[in-house]
């Protein structure tokens, strides 16, 4: 039996302001008395779905060792994509029902590969609730949006 202590609750964001434009992710870990909080983003054209998506994908490859995760994210596209679609996606070779190509494949294969080295539990929470951790991963994801663009305009 896995001892609730055992369990990393994980809180993920993502967005893009406009949408789509530049975006940011932000998620936070917490094990025990142990916090981790991540951000990061992209300066040009992407989608708050692909952030949405970004955001638990970084944050299971940064676990080092498999362990039990509940994860808490605000975008249903991620939640039911991960939890209902994505294993008939995968079946009809990344099509959808409607014998479309799949939007995002890149990452859905990415999240499934970092969701099979763990025992992945998801939870959908409504945005913006006053959900203290699913409100510091929208803070997260706004940072990861600005580092982004300020790094982009370094660049320039």
């Amino acid at each position: 039996m896995t001892e609730l202590a055992d369990v990393v609750i994980i809180h993920t964001d993502g967005g893009c302001r406009p949408n789509p434009g530049p975006g940011g992710w932000g998620a936070v870990l917490r094990q025990h008395h142990h916090v981790r909080e991540m951000c990061g983003g992209e300066a040009g054209q992407t989608s708050n779905n692909r952030m949405e998506l970004m955001a638990p994908i970084m944050a299971l490859e940064a676990l080092t060792r498999p362990v039990l995760v509940h994860l808490h994210t605000d975008s249903t596209y991620v939640r039911n994509g991960i939890t209902k679609w994505v294993l008939g996606w995968e079946r009809n070779g990344w099509m959808t029902a409607a014998k479309q190509p799949v939007k995002n494949v890149d990452l859905w294969q990415r999240l499934q590969a970092a969701c099979a080295r763990h025992r992945v539990e998801w939870f959908w929470v409504k945005g913006h609730s006053g959900v203290a951790d699913n409100e510091l991963a929208d803070v997260l994801a706004t940072r990861g949006l600005q580092e982004a663009l300020a790094t982009s305009a370094l660049a320039t």
